[in-house]
């Protein structure tokens, strides 16, 4: 660790996360400053550190006597910050509380790589703008020390809150936003372009985000390669229903770097937008398209254009991908690990077949709801995908306990075998059971334990 992240803060005026309807602290000696309490939020405090020793020798013995009790004060330094690493930030906060010693432990540079708040009452904007600037006092307006900030789940935050990240955080390289609906692309505009080390980006469920882009200013002054300056690698923006081709167009062409991409319930989204993806997203490891109602086969060509690269694909519930799609997939990607085709109801034995010939070193596979897939099928599965590890088999009608029981024969290593649904004996389900001993298998059958 450098020298700023070994030593200790001493400035005192931390910022306090309170719960609702928590009791103001309250010091004798005086506060710097404090907001005021307002009823079903939470709300961000400052206050002094702890006395250093306590007056009255009453009160003192009483210390004494509680410190003899106290196993965690005999921990070391470098053991208690180990402890307060696991604590989320608004805990960590009310450990400065305590006394001196914890207080100079609880901002100890190294605990506040990461800030994490959830919770939907929480007042996040506000507790940014207290984080931040407590954090920024040994360097003026900036943070250089946090990398991580986590506020899944916090529905007031606001654009403002961005702002202040994008600008208090330049070293920041993880944000986490998911199911905060109050965002908009321009604070999003900001948070890429302020932040050039940004790497991993969750705007699930952010109904208002439409693109990722650089703002104009940024634009202007990185042009002309512009387009190449956001290093943005994980990508998530499940639920984000109003994004369309256009916008995936531009999320491409400023993301070039893309390696992670998940754009689940986009259901906007069609086979143009994913040619426009694959012109200038040739890293894609995982991909997941699921419930994109109108990406078919010309999708499933464009995106066999990753070639080896692509380990992962999620295609659930896309109803216009058959057996076509699945062969562009296994001939030209030979080394995909996971694909999950759940609800693609045109998939038949022919496409798991071809899957498993060309796609041997695949280790999970989802064809639940499948009707024409049958026994036929898992008997391929079989014979040359030996390292399968997870298998669902949900609501596939035509599957029946032979095909399980040559599965079982082959595959020893399954760990994971869903037949929820599906007319399966007990006497299948235990042979399966004898070979994979490691198996946990999901079923609805009352006989079978």
């Amino acid at each position: 660790d450098s020298d700023l992240s070994m030593r200790t803060l001493s400035t005192p005026s931390p910022a306090l996360i309170f719960p609702p309807n928590s009791p103001g602290f309250q010091n004798g000696r005086g506060s710097s400053t404090s907001s005021s309490s307002v009823t079903g939020e939470t709300v961000a405090m400052v206050h002094s550190p702890p006395p250093t020793r306590l007056t009255h020798p009453l009160i003192r013995l009483a210390s004494k006597h509680q410190k003899e009790q106290a196993n965690i004060d005999r921990l070391p330094d470098h053991a208690m910050i180990q402890i307060l690493s696991f604590l989320p930030t608004n805990q960590l906060c009310r450990c400065a509380r305590v006394c001196r010693r914890w207080y100079n432990l609880a901002w100890d540079p190294r605990l506040w790589r990461t800030i994490r708040l959830t919770g939907e009452t929480i007042n996040v904007d506000r507790a940014l703008k207290v984080l931040t600037r407590r954090l920024c006092q040994d360097t003026p307006n900036v943070c250089l020390m946090l990398e991580t900030v986590i506020v899944s789940g916090c529905r007031r935050l606001t654009d403002r809150g961005l702002y202040t990240i994008a600008q208090c955080c330049p070293e920041l390289r993880r944000l986490e936003v998911s199911g905060c609906y109050n965002i908009s692309n321009e604070a999003v505009f900001d948070v890429v372009s302020l932040c050039p080390n940004l790497e991993h980006l969750d705007v699930s469920g952010c109904s208002k985000v439409t693109c990722i882009s650089l703002t104009r200013e940024a634009s202007i002054k990185l042009s002309p390669l512009h387009g190449k300056q956001i290093s943005i690698r994980y990508l998530d923006m499940t639920d984000c229903f109003v994004l369309e081709d256009e916008g995936l167009h531009t999320i491409a062409a400023h993301c070039t770097q893309l390696t992670h991409l998940y754009l689940r319930r986009c259901v906007r989204i069609t086979d143009e937008g994913l040619r426009y993806l694959m012109i200038y997203c040739t890293s894609i490891k995982e991909l997941s398209v699921s419930d994109c109602r109108f990406v078919s086969d010309f999708g499933m060509r464009e995106i066999a254009k990753l070639e080896s690269r692509l380990r992962y694909l999620s295609i659930a519930h896309c109803g216009r991908i058959t057996d076509v799609g699945i062969r562009y997939i296994a001939k030209y990607c030979s080394k995909l690990r996971y694909l999950n085709a759940r609800g693609c109801e045109g998939i038949t034995d022919h496409g798991v077949e071809y899957l498993a010939k060309n796609c041997t070193k695949l280790k999970s596979l989802d064809i639940g709801k499948c009707p024409l897939v049958s026994d036929t099928g898992l008997e391929f599965l079989a014979l040359n995908c030996f390292n399968l590890k997870r298998l669902s088999l949900k609501s596939c009608e035509s599957i029946t306990g032979q095909g399980l029981q040559i599965v079982a024969a082959n595959c020893f290593d399954l760990q994971m075998l869903n037949v929820q649904d599906c007319e399966i004996s007990v006497d299948a389900l235990r042979f399966v059971k004898r070979h994979c001993k490691r198996c946990i298998i999901e079923h609805t059958n009352p006989a079978f334990f």
